[in-house]
């Protein structure tokens, strides 16, 4: 029998706003630079069956991929967003992703390895549909009629809690700040079709509510906001370009603010962890950017860290918002907007229990940048398990020059 193939990334759009931001960054800054991208699954031990078993397909897909170019609707789209300038539009007009940079492989445990390198102008644009592809493939065995219908039942549970949380607020009265909440599960989405159907039925349910997607097709079909600014990997890449190691936070701060120049303007806390952070947030970048992502550790110490330092350098934290993006549930961002009520305003990205919550345990994989010029890059973050590479020895320097203690 033969078995039909069909293609799961089909436009270039299908794809997270902050790879968008950051290549434009990147190609207008850094041009030349050099990364290398590994794939981990951090949950191997959990998956129904190996996943060096969709290597085949895998490759197949890969080549669709680097095949694809921007419409010329989705060139307009992008030209529309106000902090896309009109050259990078044009270089995306010639882009095409190239296959040479990308390898897969497999090992006798059963484990797949994916290995990206090349400019990063180019290697930092395929991580998510990497991610998506490789879990759409690995839910598509296991997937069938009854796995859609408890699906649909947890959507419809979170419908219901959205129609519970609007009417709260409403409760509450228009002087409070909103809760806010926007769809971030492109690269752990159980299908491209169900991210879709989620995203929608969540937006038509409670449009004041679920603002907005990262997912940039997603957000020119359905007319919603595109959501996002910066990732880990274009902090990391400053612990390897023409600066100190020490400087490398604000290098990228201020190459953001050099790009952006007050467009996205949320800060990403922890690629060396909160505290390190903050040394280097002072009063001009804390003025500048409009507020901070929290994306490990504990939120509530974080947020109360940021509300403190933003009331030390004599700014009202009420001018301010707080994006949380760890882990979390309709139930727990909520709990966490109550918390801050009052004191610094929040919103709230949420990706697996969006995108991925039918029933199957979702896999954990990412795709992180490991070098960059020819020289290890690494975060450490606020969560000693979310800390990738493969260099014990400059993990030890990392620590040593941001002061930062070994974890216990």
């Amino acid at each position: 029998m033969t078995v039909t193939y069909t293609p799961i990334i089909t436009s270039l759009l299908d794809n997270d706003l902050y790879k968008f931001t950051m290549l434009q960054a990147m190609l207008h800054q850094f041009p030349q630079t050099h990364g290398v991208y590994r794939f981990r699954c951090r949950n191997n031990a959990d998956t129904v069956y190996p996943l060096a078993d969709i290597k085949e397909q895998l490759e197949k897909q890969l080549d669709s991929l680097c095949e694809l170019r921007f419409l010329e609707d989705e060139l307009t789209y992008l030209r529309g967003l106000r902090f896309m300038r009109s050259d990078f539009v044009d270089y995306l007009e010639l882009f095409k992703l190239k296959r040479r940079f990308i390898t897969v492989s497999t090992d006798s445990k059963g484990r797949l390895f994916i290995d990206i390198e090349g400019p990063m102008i180019q290697a930092m644009f395929f991580e998510v549909f990497v991610l998506s592809i490789v879990n759409e493939l690995y839910f598509t065995a296991l997937s069938d009629d009854s796995v859609i219908e408890e699906g649909q039942r947890r959507l419809d549970e979170k419908v219901a809690l959205l129609h519970h949380y609007a009417a709260e607020q409403a409760k509450e009265g228009q002087d409070k700040p909103p809760f806010i909440v926007a769809d971030f599960g492109t690269r752990r989405r159980f299908s491209k079709a169900w991210q879709a159907h989620v995203v929608e039925t969540l937006h038509q349910a409670e449009p004041k509510i679920i603002r907005g997607t990262s997912n940039v097709y997603l957000a020119k079909k359905l007319g919603i906001t595109p959501i996002g600014t910066m990732a880990h990997e274009f902090m990391q890449a400053f612990q390897a370009l023409d600066v100190r190691l020490r400087d490398s936070q604000k290098a990228a701060l201020e190459a953001w603010v050099h790009e952006y120049r007050g467009d996205l303007g949320i800060a990403l806390t922890d690629v060396v962890g909160m505290d390190a952070f903050l040394r280097d947030f002072d009063l001009y970048f804390a003025k500048l950017f409009d507020g901070l992502r929290h994306d490990s550790g504990d939120p509530y110490v974080w947020g109360d860290k940021a509300i403190a330092h933003y009331q030390k350098l004599k700014i009202d934290p009420k001018t301010k918002i707080l994006t949380f993006s760890d882990g979390l549930t309709l139930e727990k961002a909520w709990e966490l907007h109550q918390y801050f009520q009052g004191r610094i305003r929040t919103s709230f990205g949420i990706g697996t229990n969006l995108t991925n919550d039918i029933g199957i345990t979702p896999i954990n994989i990412v795709l992180k940048l490991v070098e960059c010029n020819g020289q290890p890059v690494a975060k450490l973050s606020d969560s000693p398990g979310k800390t990738m590479i493969n260099n014990d020895t400059y993990l030890a320097y990392l620590r040593q020059v941001f002061e930062l203690d070994e974890p216990k």
